[in-house]
């Protein structure tokens, strides 16, 4: 599909981050010019890198384009040692996220797009049940809290200047350098280390593969009906957490190596040991339904699940063998 842009222009803010660096490559390569700006230094010297420590300070860079990607952000973690985390989230999640907005309706962008999270819905859905955009938002952290408030800033500052906002809500994202416990599990998968996640059968997860949320994202910079919306982003297809180490396996060309522990025994290990979020994760389900940006859109996700995990071992090993 063709997309009309008065100026193929992006400006892209947490460029050097996980999602940020395949994005800026992806947008480069389809055309755009990309102004990629990071607090930490550049990945590479390409031209466009700009190293900005406080994004309150953007309003010079933002003149002259046509869209801008926030992802910048202050992300979840599993264990957060702040003394008021809430309070970090928002500084870093909501005040700067509408600081760096009105800036740009006031240099003349039109389109803001919004990488939320999936968490401003909740943390897991029932049975054969999904979250879609019409929900209402049901944060359970402080990190979900944050991104449903700079959500509703948005809504706001586009009702009252008329910037395009374009929200989009991934969950749990993988790809080539992932980290945390995704990539903890890949490592176990790989190393063909036994785990006890066999009986894991009748869960359901939604994740979203690296090169699948650039192609949403890409989509929404210029879709003329991507407008103002919401989208929940995933590969399409769910997996029981089983499935997914089966898929890892297949992907590492390795044994899945699983052991049938029946799923009541796990979550009673993990409540003795106080790790009721983690088996919660593990053992239940979060799955979202995409429909809205397929039938808006007609976006359809370009590579399969086991595509996508093939690909993110492939770079792991190519990254491996370089270091």
């Amino acid at each position: 599909m063709e997309f009309k842009l008065p100026e193929k222009s992006v400006l892209v803010t947490g460029a050097s981050g996980f999602l940020g660096q395949a994005l800026v490559q992806q947008l480069i390569v389809d055309g755009f010019a990309v102004t990629a700006v990071s607090r930490s230094q550049a990945p590479t010297r390409a031209p466009g890198w700009i190293c900005l420590a406080h994004y309150e300070d953007a309003h010079t860079l933002l003149q002259g384009h046509a869209c801008v990607v926030h992802l910048a952000a202050r992300v979840h973690v599993m264990r957060d040692t702040s003394a008021d985390p809430l309070t970090e989230f928002r500084a870093a999640n909501v005040d700067i996220t509408l600081t760096l907005a009105r800036q740009a309706a006031a240099a003349g962008v039109q389109r803001f797009v919004f990488i939320s999270s999936v968490k401003v819905n909740g943390e897991g859905t029932q049975p054969n049940g999904a979250f879609t955009e019409t929900d209402s938002p049901h944060p359970q952290d402080a990190y979900g809290q944050s991104k449903d408030e700079a959500e509703q800033g948005l809504r706001q500052i586009a009702a009252e200047t008329g910037l395009d906002v374009v929200i989009i809500r991934p969950p749990l994202v993988y790809g080539s350098g992932v980290r945390a416990n995704f990539a903890t599990l890949m490592r176990a998968v790989q190393r063909g280390w036994p785990l006890p996640l066999g009986g894991i059968t009748h869960n359901r997860r939604s994740l979203v593969g690296l090169d699948n949320l650039v192609d949403l994202i890409i989509t929404c910079i210029a879709h003329p009906a991507a407008a103002n919306q919401i989208f929940l982003a995933s590969d399409g297809h769910d997996l029981s957490t089983a499935d997914l180490v089966r898929g890892l396996a297949r992907a590492a060309g390795v044994p899945a190596r699983l052991m049938p522990v029946p799923v009541w025994m796990l979550r009673a290990a993990a409540a003795l040991l106080g790790k009721n979020a983690a088996a919660q994760r593990l053992c239940g389900s979060l799955q979202v339904d995409i429909s809205k940006a397929r039938d808006i859109l007609g976006w359809v996700p370009p590579v399969s699940v086991d595509e996508g995990l093939r690909r993110a071992f492939a770079k792991m090993e190519n990254h491996e063998k370089t270091i």
